[in-house]
């Protein structure tokens, strides 16, 4: 048989459509544009022009970097300058950003920018209103991305660099539609921030062709200037607030801003409040935001109040809270409230059922009943023991569980090693924190006589109380769940010996 030679350009234009739609635009218009009039033909088609991405990305943002200078070098010399005007959307890092950008004097059709933050520090100058970009951004871009390397808890100068940036945004992007800040949900507005108060210059009016916002935020506190602008916020349909941490001004704070947005037709709020002497309850919600609002048609809340045990005049009960929501919307609310002598405080959980967080914060024995198939961690919490019984019920209500704390310091009072218990099997659960428990939660889990753990865990655990819960590593009943454990964190150890290699043979 004659060996026949195929080239490329013998192929007929749909075939090379497709093979052309398996690759990158970026290696497309760099392998094949100016090879012959015909391939020009297909590259220049706005499948290939339309969205191009400039940097190299990964599946972790953290390892996202800039083209070769040689790529990028003919991309700005050669390639861009004979496509700018076909060109939609485009995505880049700041380090390159500019010199990309400048590269041609228009970018007529330029209308989304997806942009990666490399550097905060030296990136600012960028969002300026000095900036050399400044003309596009002012002038041409509806729908903007922004993404970088995440680490607010643990820099509060990055923080306030990305505040700035931030806010610069929004003061320079005249034409800005759709906004995206270090968030991957595609909304109008998703920003994350340090103080609740770096979002407040959203609300005076400025951005007033805002309609969605959702806010993560992990201080709200009480705020140090005055906020002058209180007028009402008519064009905001739908708000979410979340707060990582206990906030101590919801009647200054959360309230007065929420009673601006007398349209708001949807209103999400997560949050944890130290209040004075009474719980925010259905009557709280109905007088200070729900009654503002005659259009509100969704209220979903998560929302626990806690409050100091001595200030109490007046114990209400969970049925007395309950009937707070009696007038609420199909009634689907679920409270739980609960008193804590030895720690001198009492909160009151309250929620819209279905119940839609991914976490589930102080749990006490005053478990509500229901099924909870999006909580993957859990935080027990109590003044009273936890018997095997509750652990079942617990192992049955979040099937899903992936994490697990337990802080309690009460013995068990059926803790017998001869009886015989119903054997709880957590079918997902990888991380099991028991540092501030008595040793029965130790044994609970450890012991293959009440647990059978599924999956290899990461454990965190003081060394002495696994010394004795495991009688010196000896002990047969908790032999196998030990086996379980990958990762092992010893509270008062620095080193494991090495004679644990038997007993914890999977440990790295």
């Amino acid at each position: 048989m004659e060996c026949q030679h195929i080239k490329l350009c013998d192929l007929p234009d749909e075939l090379l459509l497709i093979i052309f739609k398996k690759l990158k635009n970026v290696e497309i218009l760099y392998s094949l544009m100016d090879i012959s009039k015909r391939l020009n033909q297909i590259v220049y088609d706005p499948i290939f022009t339309r969205e191009i991405t400039l940097m190299k990305q990964t599946t972790s943002v953290k390892l996202t970097s800039p083209l070769p200078d040689f790529v990028r070098d003919r991309f700005c010399l050669e390639i861009i300058p004979k496509i700018h005007d076909k060109i939609q959307w485009l995505k880049l890092e700041t380090l390159s950003m500019e010199r990309i950008l400048l590269a041609v004097n228009n970018y007529s059709n330029l209308r989304q920018l997806d942009i990666f933050i490399m550097n905060t520090e030296t990136d600012m100058q960028l969002f300026t209103n000095t900036s050399s970009l400044v003309h596009i951004f002012q002038n041409q871009i509806v729908t903007l991305n922004i993404n970088g390397k995440e680490d607010l808890l643990g820099d509060h100068l990055e923080i306030n660099r990305q505040a700035e940036i931030f806010m610069n945004i929004l003061i320079i992007c005249n034409k800005l539609r759709h906004f995206k800040f270090y968030t991957s949900v595609p909304i109008e507005l998703h920003i994350v921030v340090y103080r609740f108060d770096e979002c407040l210059f959203l609300l005076d009016g400025r951005f007033n062709q805002l309609r969605i916002l959702f806010v993560k935020t992990f201080h709200i506190l009480p705020l140090q200037r005055s906020i002058i602008n209180k007028e009402r916020l008519p064009n905001l349909k739908h708000v979410s607030l979340t707060c990582e941490s206990l906030i101590c001004a919801y009647d200054e704070v959360i309230v007065p801003h929420l009673q601006r947005m007398i349209n708001l037709e949807k209103l999400a709020l997560y949050f944890v409040a130290d209040y004075d002497d009474l719980f925010i309850d259905g009557n709280n919600l109905q007088k200070n935001i729900i009654s503002h609002m005659p259009r509100l048609n969704q209220f979903i809340f998560n929302i626990r109040s806690m409050i100091n045990y001595e200030n109490l005049n007046y114990f209400p009960s969970n049925e007395d809270i309950h009937r707070t929501f009696i007038n609420f919307k199909d009634n689907q609310v679920t409270s739980c409230v609960d008193y804590f002598p030895k720690s001198k405080y009492g909160q009151c959980h309250i929620y819209s059922y279905p119940f839609t967080l991914t976490y589930y914060e102080n749990l006490t024995n005053n478990c509500p009943d229901g099924l909870f198939n999006t909580v993957q961690q859990i935080e027990l919490f109590g003044e009273r023991l936890f018997e095997h019984e509750f652990f079942i019920k617990i192992s049955q209500s979040f099937p899903f569980l992936k994490e697990l704390t337990i802080i309690n310091s009460e013995q068990q009072k059926s803790n017998n090693e001869n009886r015989k218990y119903s054997i709880i099997n957590y079918y997902h659960l990888t991380k099991l924190h028991l540092v501030h428990v008595h040793d029965d939660y130790a044994e609970q889990f450890l012991l293959d006589t009440k647990t059978y753990l599924s999956n290899y865990i990461q454990l965190s655990i003081h060394y002495d109380q696994l010394q004795r819960v495991t009688e010196y590593f000896t002990r047969n009943t908790t032999r196998y769940n030990c086996s379980k454990v990958k990762q092992l964190y010893l509270y008062g150890l620095s080193q494991l010996p090495k004679q644990y290699n038997t007993y914890f043979p999977y440990l790295k």
